[in-house]
């Protein structure tokens, strides 16, 4: 009779101490699992992060931008190839295309369209033209990352530019001071579009508030070099007398230096470009006196354009892609979100800064293996 209870009791003990053990595991289940749930949330769970990259499907991104036809656009192919380099074909597959007008741009848009793109990242080649077909990009919920122009309508999740009232204002300025206050310019303006219209306006406020300042001529060169050679050709048979070139693109301002190399005037009158040419920066870095300093106007906007489409497609954590954004862009983390759904609904714009390429500065600005 007593071994009996003996065997009883411990027969109890030993199933009360299995069910014990048993609430014990399912609670310890459950706190994994939560933990689990929240470092997947977070995105701060390693094991979590390299599950998800090893099973996520690749990324498919249309990359559409205007054909080189002078260096700035050439510029922006070279930094665009370069921030898609930095993505395998396991994370994102591209579809890059260049296109010689905007009816052709809205043509290759379209075929992206039809190849699935998630997102696209377009500099428009205007306006108005590809807009119809960046829409229905927009109506199929393709990601839309707009740089340098704007749409007519403002229909990007994202609008990257430069400062174009600011590159006048810092140009202006730079010249006024230059001069002491006085002088005679002549002034290269760029293609008759709102760009133009914005440095211009805001560099002849600063011009037009020093009275010493006068401004011999004015004509569009359209960021082109030779048309900028064949104005300032025609500005050099006129006056006799300059003391500076506002030129406003780096590639007018070595067609103005050749027009005044021809007739050996170069020791009378110094160049203001803009946009960041290597060769130019390379001239600013090494005091040529010709080039005295430069503007900012960095294609390498696009790339700022590449990463944050990546980001905000894969997990809307743009702080994730700041490293790989170009430097010299000079990005404030401040602009970037956590998480795409801290945007505010609408059109975000992230406007670049214009900064003052001198001699101090220049290397930071200098990349000799681009093509611009």
């Amino acid at each position: 009779m007593i071994d009996r209870a003996l065997t009883l009791s411990s027969t109890l003990v030993a199933s009360l101490a299995l069910l014990i053990t048993g609430c014990g595991n399912d609670s310890q289940t459950s706190e994994t699992d939560s933990s689990t749930a929240a470092r997947s949330e977070t995105g701060s769970g390693s094991e979590n992060e390299e599950t998800n990259e090893s099973t996520r499907a690749p990324l498919h991104i249309g990359v559409s931008i205007p054909a080189a036809t002078h260096g700035w656009p050439a510029g922006v192919g070279w930094w665009a190839k370069e921030a898609q380099d930095q993505y395998d074909e396991s994370e994102v597959i591209w579809e890059f295309q260049r296109a010689g007008s905007a009816a052709e741009q809205a043509s290759q848009i379209e075929a992206m369209l039809e190849k699935g793109i998630e997102g696209l990242v377009v500099l428009p080649f205007d306006s108005d033209t590809p807009l119809p077909a960046i829409q229905r990009a927009k109506d199929q919920g393709v990601y839309i990352v707009s740089v340098d122009r704007g749409l007519r309508e403002p229909i990007a999740d994202i609008y990257i530019a430069g400062d174009n009232p600011g590159f006048g204002r810092e140009s202006a300025n730079f010249m006024v001071n230059k001069l002491n206050g006085a002088g005679d310019i002549v002034i290269l303006r760029g293609m008759q579009v709102e760009i133009d219209t914005e440095r211009y306006e805001a560099a002849m406020e600063v011009f037009n508030e020093n009275p010493d300042i006068t401004i011999l001529d004015v004509q569009h060169g359209n960021w082109n070099r030779a048309d900028a050679h064949r104005v300032m050709q025609d500005f050099l048979t006129r006056y006799d007398h300059i003391d500076a070139v506002w030129a406003s693109d780096d590639d007018m301002a070595l067609g103005v230096e050749q027009a005044i190399r021809d007739v050996g005037r170069e020791g009378e009158m110094w160049i203001l470009g803009g946009a960041g040419m290597k060769d130019i920066v390379k001239r600013v870095m090494e005091n040529d006196p010709l080039y005295p300093a430069d503007i900012t106007y960095p294609p390498a906007m696009i790339a700022a354009g590449v990463h944050l489409a990546v980001a905000n497609l894969r997990d809307g954590n743009e702080l994730a892609v700041y490293d790989r954004i170009p430097a010299h862009l000079r990005l404030d983390r401040d602009v970037l979100h956590e998480s795409a759904g801290e945007a505010e609904p609408g059109q975000r714009h992230i406007k670049l800064d214009v900064h003052l390429i001198t001699p101090e500065n220049a290397e930071e600005f200098y990349f000799p293996d681009s093509v611009y």
